[in-house]
């Protein structure tokens, strides 16, 4: 068996060895062993750089398009939610409730009417509908909720509407206290 190896540089692999052989070494611990180049090449990232930047570049206006349906989604979400519970609690409790949509600070206020009241005063302070300032409610509205169920709108109209700018979605408020949204 040879102890040489074929490389691309074999020419130069016998003058190694018979040099390691005067000086009393072992010709395969003299010879030079051919160093594996890794990594990528600048080509190999430009490519994958150029990848990434279409994928983003695509990704972006979808990940902006769903945050915005989500947003719209969570304040109607907010917004009939606190409409149904101010009306089981005006029947639960047997007074007057009402809730304010403010569409300026966009947040809600719950009122009572406890007996023998004869104004509304503020049950806690207000809660945000919508804490990401990129959707609209119009018009301001003050809903009155009676211990039998009923509802009427003291300010505003029973129907309003919450926007995100590219989508609007219409909440109507039946004299029975039921909610529906559309689309």
């Amino acid at each position: 068996m040879s102890l040489t190896r074929h490389h691309k540089n074999s020419w130069s692999r016998p003058i190694v060895e018979a040099a390691a052989i005067q000086r009393g070494m072992s010709p395969l611990k003299a010879a030079p062993t051919r160093v594996c180049a890794t990594g990528f090449t600048l080509l190999e990232m430009a490519f994958v750089v150029a990848i990434g930047m279409v994928v983003t570049t695509i990704s972006v206006p979808m990940t902006k398009t769903a945050l915005k349906t989500y947003h719209l989604n969570a304040a109607v979400s907010a917004v009939t939610g606190a409409i149904q519970n101010n009306r089981y609690q005006a029947i639960m409790h047997g007074y007057h409730y009402n809730i304010s949509f403010n569409p300026a600070s966009q947040s809600y206020q719950v009122g009572s009417k406890v007996p023998p009241a004869t104004a509304f005063s503020n049950v806690g302070s207000a809660i945000p509908w919508s804490p990401t300032g990129d959707v609209t409610m119009s018009p301001s509205t003050t809903l009155e909720f009676f211990p039998g169920g009923m509802v009427t709108a003291s300010t505003g109209s029973m129907s309003f509407s919450v926007s995100n700018g590219a989508t609007t979605k219409t909440i109507t408020v039946s004299g029975v206290g039921d909610v529906t949204v559309t689309p």
